[in-house]
């Protein structure tokens, strides 16, 4: 509607280690090596608010289907589903969920 105030974003949100997550602990723009604490700490920062998850495409140039991907293999596997290593062993639990 218009005239409603956007909710401003949390100063912080529970990082993927238990520990809180700012803007500043989020990985820089130009990562290129995304390990899998990296990978966590960006789907935490978007489902906490912290980031828009269209910010978070255009800031580390991802993709909607590597968002998702990512999101998938926290919800089947947790942390270890994320490691690129793991994908395979892990790509039949992805493919069964929605």
């Amino acid at each position: 509607m218009p005239g409603d105030a956007i909710a401003p974003r949390p100063a912080s949100v529970p990082g993927p280690l238990g520990r809180p997550l700012t803007r500043a602990d989020l990985p820089p723009p130009d990562t290129r090596r995304w390990v899998a604490r990296r990978k966590a700490e960006v789907i935490a920062a978007i489902h906490g608010g912290l980031l828009g998850r269209d910010e978070a495409r255009k800031l580390y140039n991802l993709s909607e289907e590597e968002l998702r991907l990512w999101e998938r293999a926290i919800s089947c596997a947790g942390l270890p589903g994320l490691r690129v290593t793991r994908v395979q062993i892990y790509r039949p639990v992805f493919e069964s969920v929605p």
